[in-house]
């Protein structure tokens, strides 16, 4: 579903010298900032299968917010190839990218970003209104959404009544209301407090499993990671150090980056977690 090759992302006002500086060796601090330049991504590759659920795991400024990004071009990548189905996303035009946008690619942030105006069920029939489709179906579709992730009967409220729990709901149902192919998730839950966190991800989890969406999902905190996550992707100052399972991680770290990194971390239990259990239903 989702195909990156070799893709990098360098900030400066010289990208393609940095690139080739880059390409030949990794470059030090005075050599980057004698270029006056930060590689955000460097060198990524990445495969996501269809219908899973990938975490890109690190510390803050490893690239994993940047690499996510360049999935659906909010940024330019400096150089290699970002796919969607085959499709090569680098060749669209302002409107092919649009629409890709808006009917295959579906984005939560860790800000809600919802208009404090409008009602809840019109931050959610959003997307759809921007796309024209009538009143009557937008806002059926919406009700729908608002049930599947708790919020039945709250369609009327302005949102600066909700919760922050309630308004990343919302956010999440809105980036569901275009049934969108793809999922990103920039740190979605990182705000909330840890037992609204869970239920999210718990309930997260199930709307994944049952809509069968694609989804890359950006976190620092390795539990959530390991607890979400299909696949993990571990990365530190823009390059992807490791992927696999949580279980790979922890009893095959490639470095000893990893090692220190996934050291404290819990493993879910596999008979108690519930996403375990929906996953094995499934």
């Amino acid at each position: 579903m989702i195909e990156l090759e070799d893709v990098w992302k360098i900030f400066g006002t010289d990208e393609q010298a940095v690139l080739a500086e880059a390409r030949r060796s990794v470059p030090d601090d005075a050599v980057l900032k004698r270029l006056r330049a930060v590689i955000g991504v460097g060198g990524a590759s990445l495969s996501v299968e269809k219908g899973e659920l990938v975490c890109l795991m690190g510390l803050s400024g490893s690239g994993k917010s940047t690499l996510v990004r360049l999935i659906n071009r909010l940024l330019e990548p400096s150089a290699g190839k970002v796919r969607i189905d085959g499709g090569d996303i680098l060749s669209l035009g302002p409107r092919a990218l649009r629409e890709l946008r808006s009917r295959r690619i579906g984005m939560v942030f860790q800000s809600h970003a919802l208009l404090a105006h409008l009602s809840v069920r019109d931050n959610v029939a959003l997307p759809l209104e921007i796309r024209g489709v009538a009143r009557t179906r937008r806002e059926d579709r919406a009700d729908e959404l608002l049930v599947r992730v708790g919020l039945d009967g709250l369609g009327d409220r302005r949102v600066a009544a909700l919760s922050g729990g309630m308004q990343q709901r919302v956010g999440l149902a809105r980036a569901l209301a275009a049934d969108p192919d793809i999922l990103l998730m920039d740190e979605p839950f990182s705000a909330l407090d840890p037992l609204i966190r869970h239920d999210l991800q718990t309930q997260f989890m199930a709307l994944s499993r049952d809509l069968g969406k694609t989804t890359v999902f950006v976190t620092h905190d390795v539990d959530e990671a390991f607890r979400i996550a299909d696949r993990v992707v571990l990365m530190r100052a823009g390059r992807i150090v490791q992927t696999g399972t949580a279980a790979d991680l922890v009893a095959q770290p490639a470095d000893d980056y990893v090692r220190r990194f996934v050291q404290n971390a819990r493993l879910p239990a596999r008979a108690q977690d519930p996403i375990v259990k929906a996953r094995a239903i499934a």
